[in-house]
Parts: C-alpha cells; sequence; structure tokens
C-alpha cells in the first residue's frame, strides 16, 4: 500500500515533477506537467498534495469537476495520487484564508514542490499579478508500481 511519504521519496527523485490530469466538460482527459509535493492542508493540516497554477483549462475543468490525478515519476519508478481538488487563490477565495493566507500558501506549496527563492517579495508580486492558485488534492486513492 502507497503513502503520502512514498509521494515525497518519489517526487524528490524526479524533480518534483508530475503529470497532473483533469476531466473536460466532453468526458475526455486534459494532461499538463506541474510542480507538486506534499503539505499540510493550512487550515485543517491533513496531508495534501499540491501545486501552483494559473492554467485556465485546469482551472475552468476542476471548478467543474474536481476530480484529478497526479502521476510522479522517477525512472520506472511512479505513483499516483487520486482525489478531489479545492482551489485557492483570487479568484477562488477559502473563507479562512485572506491574501496573507494566501501568500503564504502559495510559498508553501512551492516550497513543498522543491522550490527555492531568494527574493519572496518578487515571489509574491509574480504569483498576485499572474492570479495563480493554489491546487490542494485530498487523495482519495495512491497505487504505484511496487517500491523498492
Amino acid at each position: 500500500m502507497s503513502s503520502l511519504q512514498d509521494v515525497v521519496q518519489v517526487a524528490r527523485q524526479g524533480g518534483f515533477l508530475a503529470v497532473v490530469s483533469t476531466l473536460r466538460s466532453d468526458a475526455t482527459i486534459q494532461s499538463s506537467v506541474v510542480n507538486a509535493g506534499v503539505l499540510a492542508h493550512p487550515v485543517v493540516g491533513t496531508e495534501v498534495v499540491g501545486f501552483v497554477t494559473y492554467g485556465r483549462a485546469k482551472l475552468t475543468n476542476l471548478r467543474a469537476r474536481p476530480q484529478i490525478s497526479l502521476t510522479f515519476r522517477a525512472g520506472w519508478q511512479w505513483i499516483t495520487v487520486e482525489g478531489r481538488a479545492e482551489l485557492v487563490g483570487p479568484d477562488d477565495g477559502h473563507p479562512d484564508l485572506d491574501a496573507d493566507g494566501l501568500r503564504a500558501l502559495l510559498r508553501q506549496v512551492f516550497t513543498a514542490a522543491g522550490g527555492v527563492h531568494d527574493d519572496w517579495d518578487a515571489y509574491d508580486r509574480t504569483m498576485a499579478e499572474q492570479r495563480r492558485t493554489a491546487v490542494l488534492v485530498h487523495p482519495t486513492r495512491l497505487y504505484s508500481n511496487p517500491l523498492p
């Protein structure tokens, strides 16, 4: 059985890159590559998988159909997380997070996905200008090829 710690292990080895797949309105799959990582949910504290996006297709799909899967890989090792996405951003407010909470969350997701930054003020400005949204995935199923 796979765990979110297994996700961290594979993600770290693969540079925190994941293929994210969402469901379009015509029931076809839309996929892209994102940087993603495991972090504590900013309100309830449970572990979630998170990434930051401003991708119009992903956000449109997730607002209508929050089902999502992310697959992390490192060589032939892979692990998939399926779940429901929760959006937190300038166009997807959260009742328990204000603008400062969103700023902190975007930083947390970035660092959980292996990111480092030497100018957080510039990072914050870019995130705000691009109207970036945090996607928090509440896992419902994890599976992988046999982990070593």
